[in-house]
């Protein structure tokens, strides 16, 4: 089920999207996504190309954002970051907090924290956690109108 968050525009064409449970959503121009959830609270995000940035206040339980993307599933722990599907590969960037990422497929997961980033491809190689130098996360970041 499809969860209804209100929008409105961004800055350099992006949407930002106001959800239930504090989550905010910027959404690169050009970005498609699926927001998923139960109740009218998003639960997580099928994100198939280009780059959102996402501010999730942890949740009560166990309860965990997603976003799914056909390389990687990154579950956010109360936290701000952003994911960027490109081609073949999934890059998730973490500014606050802490997201455990991993393949659908399963295999090793990385627990990212602030600074940190992951490239994921469609191979089996090991998941290998990475300081982004300042000019990386500055392109991205900027494609986020931020």
């Amino acid at each position: 089920m499809a969860a209804t968050c209100p929008s409105q525009p961004g800055a350099r064409g992006t949407q930002i999207l106001l959800c239930r449970d504090g989550l905010t959503v910027v959404a690169e121009e050009g970005a498609k996504f699926t927001l998923q959830g139960h109740d009218g609270s998003a639960t997580s995000v099928d994100l198939q190309s280009k780059a959102l940035l996402l501010d999730a206040p942890r949740q009560p339980g166990k309860n965990r954002f997603r976003v799914n993307t056909p390389q990687a599933i990154a579950a956010v722990r109360g936290t701000k970051w952003a994911v960027d599907v490109q081609e073949a590969r999934t890059s998730v960037l973490v500014l606050q907090g802490r997201v455990a990422v991993r393949r659908p497929r399963g295999g090793n997961q990385v627990v990212l924290g602030p600074g940190e980033g992951v490239d994921v491809d469609p191979g089996n190689e090991p998941l290998v956690v990475k300081r982004w130098g300042q000019p990386r996360v500055d392109a991205l970041l900027a494609r986020l109108g931020q």
